[in-house]
């Protein structure tokens, strides 16, 4: 979406969407891997669509908003609030409140908006409006819909949720199941499952693993902390990799490698060396990478297919900044293959006991990236009837309370009509120079391995 692009957004006033019918009041808690501190935090996202024949004369507010309406039904903890309990443990207080919907034009076409529109959207803030008093964690809605009719009569539809409650696939069940009520359906293809209890720390608790991921309390003065820049530091872009790009990094790799190498962890290998050389930490500093794992493939027996917590691992990856940036990329993929492969049910499980012994810790947040996969989670897919989306996923990689910290990877086709997947980075605006340039050396060097120019 092109930087330069300004235009005017008619916002109604926002509702409150509750439950079609009545929905049981009672109290869920949330898991112990849910209840992180780390987790306490609102997601935005967005789903750009075409114009499409069927839409014409239809009252598409009405429609999403009746589908939503039906869909919370069945997902009725989201019409709800999280509550602090004893000790900060949250809880879900199903009161069937709703969530927050809000209607809006806009004097915009899609093609105005470039040949593939593509985070950042520099206009994101009028098509996610954020309404006063609904961005915290407790006491709040705990989904915030938006959508924006367009000139052309496509639309767009911005989300937000709380991430205490679900993770990136289980909002993806949600909207899959929004899009099946739209069109018609009387329940969830998929019937939604809490069950957070399987998460949970055991009794007695055993941490079993080693989470470098996690920052405890006698680490909590690092003499870096204050480096930590706010939101409006920092600026974001999106990097393309097609198959070009991606086969001129695995290029870099020793033979034994290239066959084995996932795209995810030769492209987070990549990006963590080029970032760590833009941000040019002391030689012998630690620098990390964290790995966002869905690990629901790792449970036997499997989790229900319902199930839409979080369940994410995030295990660590750690070098000396010089060893990274002046090794072979080789060493930075086996770092990054390690973390991903620690990342079991066990794993899991000790992480939930963690969280119950050490007072859920947070993540560090000092020279650490972190990186989520989201290039075969599903949102592509939803469908309310009228085409698939141009856009899905992340609105921007400033999330949270760490700006710069987390990056996504999304599918994506770009003008040319090529397929890939964009990286989303956020940096202060001279480390980004930086990294564009290591990035740029990188992917378009088809010869050999350039070592970042930046040496520690």
């Amino acid at each position: 979406m092109a930087s330069s692009l300004v235009f005017n957004v008619r916002r109604q006033q926002p509702v409150l969407v509750a439950p079609a019918k009545p929905t049981p009041h009672e109290f869920k808690p949330v898991s112990d891997i849910d209840d992180q501190e780390g987790l306490r935090f609102q997601i935005p996202g967005v789903y750009i669509y075409r114009n499409h024949v069927a839409l014409r004369g239809l009252n598409l507010s009405h429609v999403i908003q009746k589908g939503l309406a039906e869909a919370l039904v069945f997902y009725y903890p989201l019409a709800g609030r999280l509550r602090a309990g004893p000790g900060g443990k949250l809880v879900v207080e199903c009161t069937g409140e709703g969530v927050l919907f809000i209607v809006a034009e806009a004097d915009v076409r899609l093609e105005q908006l470039g040949d593939a529109p593509q985070p950042p959207f520099p206009c994101f803030d009028e098509l996610l409006y954020d309404v006063p008093g609904s961005g915290g964690i407790v006491d709040c809605p705990l989904l915030l819909i938006q959508l924006t009719h367009l000139k052309c009569g496509g639309f767009i539809l911005g989300f937000r949720f709380n991430h205490v409650v679900c993770d990136h696939a289980g909002i993806v069940k949600f909207m899959h199941a929004l899009a099946e009520m739209v069109n018609g359906a009387r329940a969830p293809s998929i019937p939604p499952v809490w069950q957070r209890e399987l998460l949970d720390a055991r009794q007695p608790h055993r941490i079993t693993c080693a989470h470098r991921e996690y920052e405890y309390k006698e680490e909590a003065h690092h003499p870096n902390a204050a480096s930590l820049l706010a939101a409006d530091q920092m600026l974001q872009r999106s990097f393309f990799f097609g198959a070009r790009e991606i086969a001129t990094l695995r290029n870099l790799l020793p033979p034994h490698l290239r066959s084995c190498t996932t795209t995810f962890e030769l492209l987070t290998a990549c990006l963590w060396r080029c970032r760590t050389a833009a941000i040019a930490p002391a030689p012998d500093e630690e620098v990390r990478v964290l790995c966002v794992v869905n690990t629901r493939a790792k449970y036997n027996p499997p989790l229900p297919t319902g199930y839409y917590g979080n369940v994410v691992a995030f295990p660590a990856a750690v070098s000396p900044a010089w060893k990274l940036c002046q090794s072979p990329v080789g060493y930075a993929v086996e770092l990054v293959k390690k973390a991903k492969a620690d990342a079991t049910r066990e794993y899991m499980q000790s992480v939930a006991d963690l969280m119950a012994v050490k007072g859920r810790p947070p993540f560090k947040v000092v020279r650490t990236w972190m990186v989520s996969d989201l290039t075969r989670g599903g949102s592509g897919l939803v469908d309310f009837g009228w085409g698939a989306p141009v856009y899905s996923g992340p609105a921007k990689s400033v999330v949270g309370e760490n700006p710069g910290m987390l990056s996504f990877y999304v599918p994506f086709r770009n003008g040319k009509g090529e397929e890939g997947r964009l990286a989303l980075v956020c940096l202060p605006e001279p480390e980004m120079e930086k990294f564009s340039i290591e990035f740029e050396s990188m992917v378009n060097d088809t010869k050999k391995e350039k070592l970042p120019r930046h040496r520690l």
